[in-house]
C-alpha cells in the first residue's frame, strides 16, 4: 500500500472515522454524518446510482476513485467498495489526494 490516499483511508479506518459498505454509508449519508463517500472503480453501476441519488440534495461528495475493491479492501481491512468518511479533516485531505 504505497499510495497516500489508501494509507490515509487506512488511518481513518483505524481512527473509527469511516462507515464501510453500501448500507452503512447510506445510513451515514441520510443521518448527515458523512462528509464524503469514496467508491471503488469496479463497483456496480446500480450501487453507484443508489448513493448518488441518496446524496443528491446534500453537499456530500460521492467520488469514484481509481482504486479497485481489492485495493480498498487491503487499505481498510474489510471487504468493501464503498467508504463513507465521517470526519471533516480526513474527508478534506482525502479529496485533495484524489
Amino acid at each position: 500500500m504505497q499510495n497516500k490516499f489508501l494509507s490515509l483511508l487506512g488511518m481513518a479506518r483505524k481512527a473509527n472515522r469511516v462507515s464501510l459498505g453500501y448500507d452503512k454509508a447510506l445510513e451515514a449519508v441520510h443521518s448527515g454524518k458523512s462528509y464524503a463517500v469514496f467508491l471503488a472503480s469496479d463497483l456496480s453501476k446500480k450501487t453507484k446510482r443508489g448513493l448518488v441519488f441518496a446524496a443528491e440534495n446534500t453537499d456530500i461528495a460521492i467520488i469514484s476513485t481509481e482504486f479497485s475493491i481489492f485495493e480498498i479492501t487491503n487499505a481498510v481491512g474489510t471487504k468493501t467498495g464503498v467508504v463513507s468518511v465521517n470526519d471533516a479533516g480526513f474527508a478534506k485531505k482525502l479529496k485533495t489526494l484524489i
